[in-house]
């Protein structure tokens, strides 16, 4: 697995993208950084990360998906990657907030972010950014992040996670092939507040009371509400209230 290792860069994903574009990068490349300056969260939120304290890393993932209507497969593979590195290191309390933050407890200590491109030929192109909270201690500006450390109070190797999660990823890429429903299953076992009673708040302020059932084929997210109808949301249409 090629590995690029930065010490500063804007983004990760930007990073990667533009070798990409300007020359033949083998599938799986790594690129990571010990400080990134323009992170991304999902739909252009910024993501704040303290240098060299936490794990900042993108992978291009090509050739894996065939149909444009499975892509949210790919977000599910590099979610329960990232999980399952984690519960190597027993981080208590793991969840999946929908779509793709990782969660310890009530607190969100990493965030995924994959971004697609279409090729003329069709095929899809990938770059799965991950940023997790490893060893960074002050959260003060952000009341609902958290970190491995805070979690534990033990401090981790960086690069053990980093080999732990990328080879996650690659085992579920090619699982996904032929088993996305046993990861489909796995995914929605690990859904933050799955099945509990919840408030949200939609695009228009409007607060409301409601029930996660799941999530669809296509990434959205499924709420029983309250007259027992069952309404779909997509990704900044609505905001849990937790």
């Amino acid at each position: 697995m090629p590995l690029v290792k930065l010490d500063a860069t804007p983004s990760t994903n930007d990073y990667l993208k533009e070798m990409a574009a300007s020359q033949d990068v083998e599938n799986f490349t790594v690129v990571t950084a010990e400080n990134q300056t323009k992170g991304r969260g999902q739909m252009g939120a910024t993501w704040v990360s303290e240098k060299g304290k936490n794990l900042i890393m993108s992978m291009l993932i090509k050739d894996s998906l065939a149909d444009i209507s499975k892509i949210y497969n790919l977000n599910i593979a590099v979610a329960l990657a990232v999980i399952a590195a984690l519960e190597k290191h027993d981080i208590p309390e793991l969840s999946i907030k929908w779509p793709n933050d990782i969660m310890a407890g009530n607190k969100k200590i990493g965030g995924i972010l994959i971004e697609n491109s279409i090729k003329s030929d069709g095929r899809i192109v990938s770059v799965a950014g991950i940023g997790l909270n490893v060893n960074q201690q002050d959260f003060s500006q952000l009341p609902k992040a958290s970190s491995l450390f805070v979690v534990t109070n033990r401090l981790y190797d960086k690069e053990d996670l980093l080999e732990k999660i990328t080879q996650n990823i690659i085992n579920n890429v090619h699982f996904l092939t032929e088993h996305a429903d046993v990861l489909w299953e796995a995914y929605l076992s690990k859904l933050f507040k799955m099945g509990v009673p919840m408030a949200f708040e939609d695009a228009n302020e409007n607060r409301f009371m409601g029930i996660i059932k799941g999530v669809n084929p296509d990434g959205k997210l499924e709420l029983l509400l309250e007259n027992e109808s069952v309404k779909i949301f997509g990704i900044k249409e609505i905001q849990m209230l937790y």
